[in-house]
């Protein structure tokens, strides 16, 4: 097997490939990013933007909605951040915040919930149908890894600004976010817009599957034949499906 550093090297030189194009093609990208707190969304994302042009790649990490942002559609401050041609966005959390999060916590009602559910599959064909090259990944992991992570992120000063409210709760309503998770798959999964569900526990291996797997549905200028594979590992990566993770995964 190729060593980590240099599988991640030639993969981010592919991508680099792929923006080329994308700024040439006047092509649009969006790349989703959900998961548990800790999965391994914010590493991932990390290495996929490395070595990318900055003036063409947004990553959008929203806070929490202000006052006014409140009275506006659900999806109205999203809209704003979706790429212009030439343009990649990365986003670290989506509006699917609704889906899982902000029900879990209570930071919804049951109606905007609700609302959500039956809004998001229209609003994400629209991307699609004008088009936008749209991927949905969700980094999965089990409840045991979860909780060394955020026991790291406590002990150590340096990693203290990753820790949140919902991270001090994700032990405790781990069945309950398994629950909505379940529910947003089957209601949001579409050919158009497929849940791509990579499981994290082993960060370097999710990093890397996440990567060959965007590379793999593009056929970009200069696209390597021989240095890259591009098959996704069936062990880590996998289209969402009834029962596609193992047991105590999420």
């Amino acid at each position: 097997m190729i060593e980590y550093s240099t599988e991640l090297r030639l993969l981010q030189t592919e991508l680099v490939k792929l923006q080329k194009w994308v700024i040439a093609r006047r092509q649009r990208i969006v790349i989703i990013f959900e998961g548990r707190d800790t999965a391994g969304k914010g590493g991932a994302i990390r290495r996929f933007t490395r070595y990318l042009n900055p003036r063409h790649v947004r990553v959008v990490a929203l806070p929490v909605p202000t006052d006014y942002e409140k009275g506006q559609w659900y999806f109205q401050r999203f809209v704003s951040e979706l790429p212009s041609s030439g343009e990649m966005t990365f986003f670290d959390r989506s509006w699917y915040n609704r889906a899982v999060v902000e029900p879990v916590m209570g930071f919804c009602t049951t109606k905007q919930y609700e609302r959500f559910l039956r809004q998001v599959p229209d609003f994400e064909y629209m991307l699609y149908e004008d088009g936008i090259i749209f991927f949905k990944f969700w980094f999965s992991i089990d409840i045991e890894e979860q909780k060394e992570r955020l026991k790291s992120r406590s002990e150590n000063p340096l990693k203290h600004w990753k820790l949140s409210t919902t991270d001090m709760v994700a032990q405790r309503k781990w069945h309950e976010y398994t629950r909505y998770k379940e529910v947003m798959f089957e209601t949001t999964h579409r050919d158009y817009c497929p849940w791509i569900i990579i499981k994290g526990n082993d960060k370097k291996r999710a990093r890397l599957e996440s990567m060959r797997y965007v590379l793999s549905k593009i056929e970009y200028t200069g696209k390597s034949d021989k240095k890259v594979t591009f098959q996704c590992d069936s062990d880590v990566l996998n289209l969402y499906q009834n029962n596609s993770l193992p047991k105590g995964h999420g």
